[in-house]
């Protein structure tokens, strides 16, 4: 079993509000996602997971629900623990750079 956090600031996590804003279904999507990434942990593999490979510490959580994609964006922090960063809806074919540079900026705060 690995551990899964929630990067928080001021007690407001990203993920948490994203997932929030989901419907129901979305979110029970995105949280069996989570779980599985807390079961198996980098063992899921694809489609699941994926790492950034233009980024040394960025991977991203990969959702489909019905015609709708997620990502959330985690660090692998240490040995067993993933801190999730960032999620969004994909619109397009392409990981947007400015959704990215979010995930980047908060793993720059936490190292």
């Amino acid at each position: 079993m690995y551990t899964v956090k929630y990067y928080a600031i001021n007690h407001k996590s990203p993920v948490v509000e994203f997932i929030q804003q989901q419907s129901p279904k979305e979110q029970a999507k995105i949280l069996r996602e989570i779980d599985l990434l807390e079961e198996f942990g980098l063992f899921l593999g694809m489609p699941h997971i994926k790492k950034l490979k233009e980024y040394n510490d960025l991977w991203e959580l990969r959702i489909k629900h019905s015609s709708n994609i997620f990502r959330i964006f985690f660090l692998n922090y240490q040995e067993g623990v993933f801190i999730l960063l960032h999620g969004f809806q994909k619109k397009s074919n392409h990981t947007p750079q400015s959704e990215v540079n979010k995930a980047l900026k908060i793993l720059n705060k936490i190292k």
